[in-house]
């Protein structure tokens, strides 16, 4: 173990847990910590003995607390600080393996719209703290941390307290701030750096997004600051086609006296946002253009709760998701899924930035006032291109009258939109005449868009609840029949979960024939529960062309493809359902379990990382990174990512099995049976995914077992085995007879 960490964790205790070390500067080690007061992990950093020897306490201390008290979306908070043992440290929350340098690493270069919006959010970050004269001193790409893609800057004020006066700590052994980053004032020692070497940094930054490398480069630290003295600036232009405005900004940014630079982050990030604005007008024009012949494309972002009761979010994202659905049966226009719209919730995003996300040529944007029985509700369609408004009401009713507001709204964005849509516009229809009964069923969707244990099965008892009230809510049906296929598989037995979903389904059609969110529920028992693929596919075709909006219909049809024989359809369907809704780690993380089955584990890797951009806790992304590298060869690399995704609190138990299989091409046979016995002795106490469990005895080389687990997997119709002649984890049975003797039982092609 480190000395540090022995003598930093008993001065701690009582308030922080140190688990592991996440990595090591020059001047600090971070570990992996948790918040023991407040039940959250954070990364704490402690200075080197011998750095905050130098500084000393009260000068890092009262620099740190400065820091503490920068409050902006695009800087990483300051949770805590302090002198432990004689150890100085500082507390931010976890952001573990999302940095920029990360990102570099793999990508090399960034896409222009994308490093001129990262660059963007960190310069208005800098611009904030220098006008609360606080300047970095140390802005580069392992600083700039990203948080579902947006840019936070890190370690604010530590480069102030490493300073002594105007005098660095270099003199002294200690570099503040890093060579290839470093403006040439803060490099000579010069008194009264300001913001101005800040963007200095910042330039640099953006020439090595752009180009995949920094624009000074040698062999040696002294060999890097020497030529930014002596050589002349680098043109972006001399290895990447861009705009010649970026050039001139980049250049002028890196510009060798402070003076010649922009004189503050805020005009540096309006001249990116310009020249953004410039280089997307002809790619919005084209947008535009098509959607006057073809369909019209709009995002709903997530109405705002503007009610005093922070309860009554449910009822403002519940509108959202009605109206959402509304647009979605209007013909001749494309709406964006629930799950990409509410990724924008809460969040200061331009309004190009997610038309560029979403796919989306115009947004509708508004909020929600409940006050007892009544409603005010705000809605306003802006044009993406132009950021012009192109329609804005507000709706002040009794809340009977929602389902009215939410016919004026769709009509109203018909008539705004009228140029591109045609035939009929359809009319929102009332589920249920019962207020109350409606209430309980928008609640039940809240919890249902959680998608953890609790919040579905609390969702579950809200749509009874409604039920109870209105038992011909079609809907509520449909909802108990959402709940129960998210349950099955992973926590609750599929031949328990999947017949209730069934009933409910069914019920649901009942009341209401052409419900496609029914449709699909019954095709997702049809499919994976009952192995009846061709009945499966025919409800989920229907479904689709019901709602050919709803991206569920078409992934889970996608899903079934594989069963038939047809892998390379369900990999282009899972990319019809992401086109649907771009943002949802799940399809995205579906999509590359399909290109891992295909045998194409570069893109399955490519994917899953993708996936992880969008949620860096999503363990089956890891897992099926994981796998891909298994294939490639790389125990240890698959060994790692296993271990990370089974670290997470949501990776279900029976995943260990992967472990398993990592651990048996390494040859550590010891560890790899400790991890199956335990696994099987929890089985017999809860249900764990047979199926899963099958992969790892596979991998031991205990063959009759894993055909044992399969069999129990069969018994109890698991999900799982529908890609038994796909999934690489089966790969050491299929030589054996068994293994064709199952596949033919559950009808596999």
């Amino acid at each position: 173990m480190d000395p540090l960490h022995d003598r930093l964790a008993p001065a701690l205790a009582g308030r922080y847990r140190l688990e592991r070390e996440l990595g090591q500067g020059g001047m600090a080690i971070v570990f992996l910590a948790h918040d023991l007061r407040h039940d959250r992990q954070v990364a704490l950093k402690a200075l080197r003995p011998e750095v905050a020897a130098e500084i000393g306490a009260e000068r890092f201390l009262r620099e740190i607390k400065m820091a503490a008290g920068l409050t902006h979306p695009h800087i990483l908070p300051v949770f805590d600080s302090g002198d432990a043992n004689g150890l100085l440290f500082y507390v931010m929350p976890s952001m573990e393996g999302r940095s920029l340098r990360e990102r570099l690493d793999r990508e090399r270069q960034l896409s222009l719209a994308e490093a001129l919006r990262l660059t963007s959010e960190v310069a208005s970050a800098l611009d904030y703290a220098h006008r609360h004269n606080v300047v970095h001193r140390d802005i580069k790409p392992e600083n700039i941390l990203l948080h579902e893609g947006a840019a936070m800057v890190a370690d604010f004020g530590i480069g102030k307290a490493v300073s002594q006066g105007d005098r660095s700590i270099t003199q002294t052994g200690f570099a503040v701030g890093t060579p290839a980053y470093m403006s040439p004032e803060q490099s000579a020692g010069e008194a009264g750096t300001d913001g101005r070497s800040d963007l200095y940094s910042l330039g640099c930054v953006l020439f090595e997004m752009l180009t995949g490398e920094p624009p000074f480069t040698g062999v040696t630290p002294q060999a890097i600051i020497a030529k930014r003295f002596v050589s002349p600036i680098p043109k972006v232009r001399t290895t990447r086609d861009v705009p010649e405005a970026l050039d001139a900004a980049v250049s002028r940014a890196l510009a060798r006296t402070p003076v010649d630079r922009y004189t503050t982050a805020a005009e540096f990030a309006e001249a990116l946002r310009a020249i953004s604005r410039a280089s997307t007008t002809g790619a919005h024009r084209t947008a535009k253009d098509a959607a006057s012949v073809g369909p019209a494309a709009i995002g709903v972002l997530p109405f705002k709760n503007m009610s005093a009761d922070p309860e009554n979010e449910y009822f403002s994202d519940g509108m959202t998701e009605e109206i959402i659905n509304a647009l979605g049966k209007l013909p001749g226009i494309h709406v964006a899924s629930r799950t990409s719209s509410f990724a924008f919730k809460g969040k200061d995003v331009d309004v190009r930035q997610i038309g560029e996300k979403l796919g989306v040529t115009t947004v509708l944007d508004g909020s929600v006032r409940k006050v007892g029985n009544r409603i005010r509700l705000t809605a306003q369609l802006i044009d993406v291109a132009s950021g012009y408004h192109l329609w804005n009401e507000t709706y002040d009713r009794q809340l009977e009258d929602v389902f009215a507001v939410q016919d004026e709204i769709s009509h109203a964005i018909v008539d705004a939109l009228k140029l591109r849509l045609g035939g009929d516009q359809g009319q929102v229809v009332a589920p249920t005449k019962n207020l109350e009964a409606y209430t309980l069923y928008l609640k039940g969707r809240f919890f249902f868009a959680k998608l953890s244990e609790p919040a579905l099965r609390r969702s579950l008892d809200l749509f009874q609840q409604a039920l109870l009230l209105d038992p011909a809510l079609a809907r509520g049906y449909a909802g108990i029949a959402d709940a129960w296929c998210n349950l099955a598989d992973d926590w609750v037995a599929p031949d328990d979960a999947y017949p209730r979903a069934k009933g409910a389904a069914e019920r649901a059609l009942q009341r209401d024939p052409n419900l496609a969110e029914a449709m699909t529920s019954l095709g997702k028992v049809l499919g994976w529960h009952e192995w009846k693929f061709a009945d499966a596919e025919a409800e989920l075709a229907r479904a689709a062309e019901l709602s050919p909006n709803y991206a569920e219909a078409h992934y889970v049809r996608g899903t079934m493809l594989p069963c038939v024989g047809r892998l390379g359809d369900a990999v282009d369907t899972m990319r019809q359902a992401l086109v649907l809704d771009p943002l949802s780690v799940h399809y995205s993380e579906w999509l590359a379990r399909f290109l891992l089955y295909d045998g194409d584990y570069d893109a399955a890797i490519a994917q899953g990382e993708r996936t992880m951009d969008m949620d860096e806790i999503c363990h089956r992304a890891q897992h099926y990174i994981a796998a891909a590298l298994l294939a490639k060869g790389d125990a240890e690399g698959a060994l790692s990512w296993y271990r990370r995704a089974q670290s997470l609190e949501r990776a279900p138990r029976s995943w260990d099995a992967m472990i398993v299989r990592a651990l048996a091409a390494l040859g550590q046979k010891d560890e790899a049976d400790a991890i199956l016995a335990r696994l099987e002795d929890e089985s017999r106490r809860q249900y764990l995914r047979a199926e899963i469990i099958a992969m790892g005895y596979a991998a031991a080389g205990h063959l009759d077992q894993a055909f044992a687990s399969l069999e129990r997997a069969y018994q109890a119709r698991s999900a799982g085995l529908l890609y038994l002649h796909r999934d690489p984890g089966y790969e050491p049975l299929r030589g054996d007879p068994r293994y064709a003797d199952l596949v033919n039982r559950i009808g596999l092609r």
